[in-house]
């Protein structure tokens, strides 16, 4: 028969290495990576997430984050090399590559954070100072920021710390600078909108004249055109009228008499004083035009 004594230890021995056993594993994530520590002194990194095995109660595991990990930097003002002045916003992404260096250079995400913002402040000025304004802005953007992320990159190796990408959200000119700015380009653009409209008046002032001289021509041709048919016209007339009048006289003289009654004698109140026998109203007392033959006087 077991004494009871026995089963106690047996109890205790069991609990004592269920202790044991649990003190040493441990497990890693997939997004972490875990640092062994032994009395102070690192002895091991677990990269692969599962199980791993450590010396219990002397062991002690740091979990360091793998996955790529965000910096945000707060806006810094940069001179550019043209002396423009420059609120530069950017922000960086890290991940820890080598955990062991990082946790004997650093020791936490904390303070990797304020040594990265210190490192990236510094490559922001050297980079973007060799540089003018508009180079920044629009024309090497995308190069200049991938030479900040070198530069990072190379200087925070030492921490075990790589540099996955540096961006440049915005980077403009001062709030003050600015208004300058834009009221300088508004002037500017005022200036030559009022040359276009000088321009544009000048080319409708040469439109005009030229228009206005081109009007002037078509109708002095016109008028000489109109002159040359109307001489034409006249010579005509006086053709007829003096073939006419070679081939009948007393016709011609009986026809442009009709025509004087016509054209003087019209019904707007037209009045005429004249001697009955006058020679307009020949036709009135002789239809041949003639004067009437006096009587002679009877012989005594």
């Amino acid at each position: 028969m077991r004494s009871p004594v026995t089963g106690i230890v047996t109890l205790l021995l069991l609990f004592v290495l269920v202790i044991i056993g649990y003190g040493s594993v441990f497990a890693v994530s997939q997004t972490e990576q875990a640092l062994v520590v032994r009395l102070g002194k690192p002895v091991d990194v677990a990269t692969d997430p599962g199980l791993h095995f450590k010396a219990p109660f002397i062991d002690t595991v740091i979990p360091i984050d793998k996955r790529i990990l965000d910096l945000e930097n707060p806006s810094q003002e940069v001179i550019a090399s043209d002396q423009k002045r420059l609120v530069v916003d950017a922000f960086a992404r890290y991940r820890i590559k080598d955990a062991l260096q990082f946790y004997q250079s650093i020791g936490s995400i904390q303070a990797a954070n304020v040594q990265l913002t210190t490192l990236l402040n510094a490559s922001l000025r050297r980079v973007l100072g060799e540089v003018t304004f508009i180079q920044v802005v629009r024309d090497e953007r995308e190069a200049l920021m991938g030479k900040i992320r070198e530069q990072l990159d190379k200087e925070a190796g030492g921490y075990g710390i790589q540099v996955v990408d540096v961006r440049i959200r915005r980077a403009d000119l001062p709030e003050q600078n600015s208004q300058a700015v834009y009221q300088r380009m508004q002037t500017e653009r005022q200036r030559e909108a009022a040359e276009f409209r000088a321009q544009g008046g000048q080319k409708a002032q040469e439109i005009r004249s030229n228009a206005d001289r081109e009007a002037t021509v078509i109708v002095a041709e016109a008028n000489s055109t109109a002159e040359q048919v109307r001489g034409e016209g006249d010579g005509e007339r006086n053709r007829l009228f003096a073939e006419a009048y070679g081939k009948d006289a007393d016709f011609f003289a009986f026809y442009r008499s009709m025509s004087a009654y016509e054209n003087g004698l019209k019904s707007s109140d037209t009045r005429f004083l004249l001697r009955p026998d006058s020679d307009f109203f020949k036709f009135f007392s002789n239809a041949s035009g003639k004067a009437p033959v006096a009587a002679e006087p009877a012989k005594p």
